[in-house]
């Protein structure tokens, strides 16, 4: 056991076959011990180094401009799944909240809830998980907390992540800015996060693997406003999929959107899925796509700004933005016929983030 202990320490926090107790939550050694020996290590920085209730942070980037703040509570089930896990989640979802405001995001504060008897293997895979995918985006995890409740009182882990941007001035992207006659763009196939989640909590094997798109999209968004478009409105369709994000900024917006069927992207094994299922895939959660508004003039440069991108290869036009006082969100079939595309009714995917 020799150099094992850290100094100041009674015992070595046993990662492989520990499990968090509640002393890991009671602010004594314990819980110095588990900050010290996971989280400072794996999210390491300057700031969070500074040790202090919270983070001091150097002034904005620019001086005309205005700061966004989001936040978001994740607690997906199961912990782990094809593409991804609740750690990189957290990072990713929060990342995008802010960058679809038109910011770029600066810095993300962690709330960690622990359930007594997790076992530390897991947490540990999830912190280095959200480690990795803070470094990889470049938006460091300044500051955080930890709690622990008893047994039976959570369900493992719950992570809220809280981000911070800065928007430049001149940049007003909305979801109440949509126009007559502006084209609705996607950056992707849908439903691929929420049906990988599904056949991981179910146990069920499709023919082809479904992964889930989790990505921080912020160098994307990046790409898009370099290319000088009239964005009027980003957004990315998680819980509720694409037709409820269409659906709130048709209602913020007091307009009525016609979307084509045939354009929209759909990865082969999700729509077999969905179909197999009974689902809709117009309504299944991502965490890696965005949908953009933007003047008719401009669709042409901004759509070739998202395909050069990874995250925007597949990207396409999919519909139109048009007058309607009942701001209805309607589609083309591949029939020729028009159905409607409401909100989403009911709980179709729990905790799917």
């Amino acid at each position: 056991m020799s150099g094992a202990v850290r100094k100041d320490y009674v015992r070595p926090i046993d990662f492989k076959h520990g499990c968090v107790d509640m002393t890991h939550g009671s602010g004594g050694r314990a819980m110095a011990q588990l900050i010290e020996e996971l989280f400072l290590r794996a999210f390491d920085n300057d700031y969070l180094r500074q040790g202090n209730d919270g983070a001091l942070l150097p002034p904005p980037p620019a001086a005309a401009g205005r700061m966004v703040l989001a936040t978001d509570a994740h607690v997906v089930s199961p912990l782990f799944f094809p593409g991804g896990d609740i750690g990189c989640l957290s990072v990713h979802g929060t990342i995008n909240d802010v960058a679809v405001m038109g910011a770029r995001p600066l810095w993300l504060a962690a709330s960690f809830i622990l359930e007594e008897g997790f076992p530390l293997a897991d947490l540990q895979r999830i912190v280095e998980s959200m480690a990795a995918a803070a470094r990889d985006a470049g938006v460091p995890v300044v500051t955080g907390d930890t709690k622990v409740v008893e047994r039976g009182k959570g369900d493992g882990i719950f992570i809220t992540t809280t981000g911070f941007g800065w928007l430049t001035a001149g940049i007003d992207w909305r979801g109440d800015r949509a126009e007559e006659g502006d084209v609705i763009l996607l950056s992707g196939g849908i439903g691929e996060h929420g049906m990988a989640i599904l056949g991981q909590r179910e146990n069920l094997a499709f023919d082809a693997p479904i992964v889930s798109d989790t990505a921080a999209l912020h160098e994307l968004v990046a790409a898009m406003q370099a290319s000088g478009a009239a964005i009027r409105c980003l957004r990315d369709p998680t819980r509720g999929g694409l037709a409820t994000t269409l659906n709130e900024i048709a209602r913020q917006s007091h307009v009525g959107m016609l979307l084509d069927e045939a354009a929209i992207p759909l990865q082969p094994a999700v729509a077999a899925a969905c179909e197999f299922l009974g689902l809709d895939p117009l309504y299944v959660a991502n965490e890696g796509k965005l949908v953009a508004i933007c003047a008719a003039a401009d669709a042409d440069c901004l759509l070739a700004a998202m395909r050069a991108h990874p995250l925007g290869a597949q990207a396409a036009r999919i519909g139109s933005v048009h007058a309607d006082p009942q701001h209805f969100v309607q589609m083309q079939t591949r029939f020729g016929g028009k159905r409607m595309v409401d909100w989403l009714n009911g709980e179709q995917l729990p905790r799917i983030c």
